[in-house]
């Protein structure tokens, strides 16, 4: 009790009787320094009292399906995220944001169709991805090209349609094939001549029929309206000038048979 007789000390000891509040943990997760386990818990979205100092968060086999705009609360030390087995089907262009010191996404074993580079940009820091397991057909090389320090991709059993084009994808695996984890997982699904088929066995032969001088659709489109056009504007023209011939003739006739005596 010697504490109470200086009053320069009381706030002290109010201290030591009242610590300060630990950092907040999401009800139904554990924490520890900083590391945030909050799988199996059913959760459908994710949840919004972390701490900022979370430096990991485990999410996996919950039953998330959409990540909507800024879905994270700020979480600038944030370096690993892991996703794995809910129902992730849509991730929005911004729902990252946020999250740039991240290194580590794990989004495997999802219903991904379909990425937006978009959503990749704020991770300017991500080594490793692992897209996994999920429904992706194919993947805009614009996805890769966001992620300037990446070091480890899986994209192993995802249905790839080895057409014209996977052919940016093709190319960008080849360049960066030491990058490319479980390479012997990745199989063609479509066409079906090449059904589990390595896409990484793939060769310049197999995309010879792939020009990039093909038309785009916006060129389809044009030749759609110009060929029409053109048709409709040979036949005026030339209608045009038989007429003008026609008077010609006719009008030199008159003045010869007109001269006459």
């Amino acid at each position: 009790m010697g504490c109470w007789r200086d009053p320069s000390t009381v706030l002290a000891c109010l201290l030591l009787l009242h610590p300060l509040p630990s950092p907040a943990c999401p009800a139904a997760c554990r924490c520890s320094s900083g590391e945030v386990d909050c799988s199996e818990h059913a959760f459908r979205e994710v949840p919004q009292s972390l701490s900022a100092n979370t430096s990991t968060l485990w999410l996996g086999y919950n039953f998330i399906t959409v990540l909507g705009p800024r879905s994270f609360p700020p979480l600038p030390g944030l370096l690993l995220l892991s996703l794995p087995h809910n129902r992730l089907g849509l991730i929005h262009s911004q729902a990252l944001v946020g999250l740039g010191a991240l290194q580590e996404l794990d989004l495997s074993n999802n219903y991904l169709t379909v990425l937006s580079p978009e959503t990749f940009l704020p991770l300017t820091n991500l080594v490793k991805l692992n897209l996994g397991s999920n429904r992706l057909r194919e993947l805009e090389p614009g996805v890769l090209r966001t992620l300037p320090q990446l070091r480890a991709l899986l994209l192993q059993d995802n249905p790839w349609v080895c057409s014209c084009d996977i052919l940016p994808l093709w190319r960008w695996l080849s360049h960066n094939s030491e990058k490319v984890q479980e390479k012997s997982l990745l199989l063609c699904r479509v066409p079906k001549q090449l059904n589990k088929y390595p896409v990484m066995a793939l060769g310049n032969e197999s995309f010879r029929q792939c020009q990039e001088t093909s038309l785009s659709t916006q060129q389809y489109i044009a030749f759609l309206i110009i060929g029409p056009f053109s048709f409709m504007a040979s036949i005026v023209f030339c209608t045009f000038m038989g007429l003008i011939i026609v008077v010609y003739n006719s009008q030199r006739k008159e003045a010869h048979y007109g001269g006459r005596p």
